[in-house]
């Protein structure tokens, strides 16, 4: 081996090594494309001119935006689907976070076990979950207790896989944790909420935001059990639902543009704010 020269380059290669790396790039390209592509279509065809989109395009407008913007039902489900969406990131993300601390740090006997029973709704299908809260509710309580369905079932069926999500995030954030800089704050005199305020919280909050974006996202996304659990509102994928009985419009894709633009800014916010708070610390004082 001469000397200086990386074991790597000494190594045999194949004759047929070319051919396979250009062979994965070319799969790489094909699943990217198979991804993205009918994102692409989406934001393509709320452009269209036509009330019927498809290929070949037939113009360019913005006139199923001006529509969109004086939609009042379109809103309204899109409001509903707003509000239930930050109840329930708020809340998953309290829960989550406080569910957390005890299975990784509380010396909990069978906290494997614990922790595969928080996991469990979201290997369970939507729909068994759907019919369990919609049987617990009108019958399961107690046989006088109706419970009227509403936004709030819609926001107990929501916690019900959104909160795992939260626990696994942030007990996979404390595991990693380093906790001599817990003990270095009480060294220094901080007391436990002082340390939690100014040590640990602050070290968690990129797995907490990321739990809560990932609330944020479910929620707005899920169907199935709220088509079980709703009551006379319609949020907005029940809306896209019944409107796309009689075929898709551009008004559709428009609505799912500002959905995915609107996402997409908060995901590059909340990364901004999080680069600007470790910033924020590493500057001396």
């Amino acid at each position: 081996m001469a000397r200086g020269s990386s074991p790597l380059e000494t190594m045999p290669v194949s004759r047929f090594a070319r051919q396979t790396r250009w062979s994965l790039i070319a799969l790489t390209g094909a699943m990217l494309a198979f991804l993205y592509l009918p994102i692409a279509f989406l934001i393509l065809f709320s452009f269209e001119d036509a009330a019927t989109p498809g290929l070949p395009i037939t113009g360019l407008t913005l006139h199923w935006y001006q529509v969109l913007a004086s939609d009042s039902a379109i809103q309204g489900a899109l409001l509903t689907s707003i509000e239930v969406a930050v109840v329930v990131t708020i809340i998953a993300s309290i829960v989550g976070t406080m569910v957390a601390f005890p299975l990784v740090r509380g010396g909990i006997r069978g906290a494997g076990i614990l922790r595969l029973l928080f996991t469990l709704p979201i290997m369970i299908p939507g729909f068994l979950i759907g019919i369990g809260l919609l049987i617990f509710f009108r019958q399961g309580l107690h046989p006088l207790v109706n419970v009227q369905l509403g936004l709030y079932t819609v926001v107990a069926g929501h916690l019900v896989f959104t909160i795992p999500f939260v626990v696994l995030i942030v007990a996979s954030r404390l595991q990693g944790f380093d906790r001599r800089l817990e003990w270095a704050a009480a060294d220094l005199g901080a007391g436990p909420w002082r340390t939690l305020r100014h040590i640990v919280l602050p070290l968690i909050a990129p797995a907490i935001l990321a739990g809560a974006l990932l609330c944020v996202t479910l929620s707005i996304d899920e169907f199935v059990i709220t088509f079980f659990l709703i009551g006379p509102q319609q949020t907005l994928p029940l809306y896209i639902y019944t409107q796309i009985k009689f075929g898709v419009t551009p008004e559709v894709n428009a609505i799912a543009t500002v959905i995915l633009l609107v996402s997409l800014s908060t995901v590059a916010l909340g990364s901004l704010l999080l680069t600007s708070g470790r910033r924020l610390r590493r500057r001396p004082r």
